[in-house]
C-alpha cells in the first residue's frame, strides 16, 4: 500500500476537512503571524494542514504573503 493511500485511509477523526480549514485559514494563519500557536485555538485546523498537502501549500502561501507585507501584529 503506497505512503499517501494509508494517510488517506488512516485519516484522524478531528480533522475538520478542507472546506472549514480554509474559511478560517486567514484566523490560523494570523496567529501564526503573531507568534501564537493556532493549534491550542484550532487544533482541527493543524491536523489537517499536516494531512493534506494542497491546504497546506495554501497555508504556507497565505501565511508567506502575510509575513511579506507586514500585515500581522
Amino acid at each position: 500500500m503506497s505512503e499517501a493511500l494509508r494517510q488517506f485511509l488512516t485519516l484522524d477523526p478531528d480533522d475538520v476537512g478542507c472546506e472549514e480549514a480554509l474559511e478560517a485559514l486567514h484566523l490560523y494563519v494570523e496567529m501564526t503571524a503573531n507568534g501564537n500557536d493556532p493549534d491550542i485555538k484550532y487544533p482541527g485546523i493543524g491536523i489537517h494542514l499536516r494531512a493534506c498537502a494542497p491546504c497546506f501549500e495554501d497555508y504556507q502561501g497565505v501565511l508567506a504573503a502575510v509575513m511579506d507585507e507586514g500585515n500581522f501584529g
